[in-house]
């Protein structure tokens, strides 16, 4: 049987294949706050990611940039042995009141931030909860479901699980307990 050569893309293919930076990226660049350049989502959505320490810094520049909504925020597994995820949707719907209310057809400004973390030992984060209140049960979801430790969070317990539950059950390496262990709890 004989190989088939792989080919290799040149620089300039590479360069092409690599994420641009979007307007966010370029002005967060101006502004000398440090992130990487992601891939555009599905949709394009801009997406960048943070250490985790520099989250509510860069968070409150996008604030003051005219990102004043969180609109969602949440966690996702990246697979057993990989990194946990937290990631954060910002808006700027400011802008879109102050275009529609002058009767001007508005465009939409939306990031999203995304934080690595190791899923050994205890995933930590900083709390957004001062810069938006609506992080408060998005973050306390996030916790509940993949064990992501929110520092500075007023209100730091379960939301949908009971508050004696072992484990994170969204997580990909979750054992679920055996359901007659959980009768006998009862």
């Amino acid at each position: 049987m004989t190989k088939t050569p792989v080919n290799k893309p040149s620089d300039d293919e590479a360069a092409l294949q690599a994420p641009q930076p979007g307007p966010v990226s370029t002005w967060l660049k101006t502004q000398g706050f440090d992130h990487k350049v992601l891939p555009a989502d599905h949709v394009g959505v801009e997406q960048l990611g943070v250490e985790p320490e520099l989250l509510p810094i860069i968070a409150a520049a996008l604030k003051g940039h005219g990102f004043d909504y969180l609109q969602c925020q949440g966690g996702y597994d990246e697979g057993p042995g990989k990194d946990l995820v937290c990631f954060y949707h910002f808006l700027a719907m400011g802008e879109q009141v102050a275009a529609m209310q002058a009767g001007e057809t508005p465009t939409l400004r939306e990031v999203r931030l995304k934080v690595a973390l190791s899923r050994e030992g205890t995933p930590t984060i900083p709390s957004i909860y001062g810069l938006f209140r609506g992080a408060d049960w998005q973050e306390r979801e996030t916790f509940d479901m993949f064990g992501i430790h929110f520092e500075g969070h007023p209100h730091p317990k379960r939301l949908l699980m009971p508050e004696d539950w072992k484990g994170w059950p969204l997580r990909k390496d979750y054992i679920q307990p055996d359901f007659y262990e959980m009768q006998d709890a009862y």
